[in-house]
């Protein structure tokens, strides 16, 4: 299954054989568990999986040319195999995420003196976060109650 994740239409000179980087890889994913148990076989999926993606051709080529050796793929996290167009939209959820938990964490202030940027209305709802030292001053995290713009300012 590696091998077969592994091979490509257009081969050039400087790629290595996806048979034996197959074998390899399986060889340090088994050394590492030590039997083909469940453990063992999510793993070797996992590889396939992200080995075949069409939207991460660069993982395969990288394997392929040697750049990522067979022991260090057999080992990498599903972060550390994904695209970097993956790598920004996580860490941009992962961005959104902590600003909902602290804005919903205070429930916010309503005040209509600060006015939306989008919509242009004055219906708001903010909180002071201390997100720097403390001689820095305090960040505002401001919503709009009309149509969910979120922004912040210092």
């Amino acid at each position: 299954m590696l091998a077969g994740a592994l091979k490509l239409d257009e081969v050039e000179d400087d790629y290595q054989n996806p048979e034996e980087l197959g074998a390899k890889i399986e060889d340090c994913v088994f050394e590492e568990f030590g039997d083909t148990n469940m453990k063992y076989k999510n793993r070797i999926r996992s590889r396939v999986s992200n080995l075949k993606d069409p939207k991460n051709p660069e993982l395969r080529i990288n394997v392929l040319k040697g750049i990522i050796e067979p022991a260090k793929i057999a080992v990498m996290t599903a972060d550390e195999m994904a695209s970097e167009e993956m790598k920004v939209l996580r860490q941009k959820f992962t961005k959104e995420a902590i600003n909902d938990h602290q804005m919903a964490m205070t429930g916010g202030t309503k005040t209509d003196l600060l006015k939306c940027g989008k919509c242009k209305k004055s219906n708001c709802t903010y909180n002071q976060v201390q997100t720097r030292s403390a001689d820095e001053p305090m960040t505002t995290f401001v919503y709009c109650n009309e149509c969910g713009n979120r922004w912040k300012f210092c």
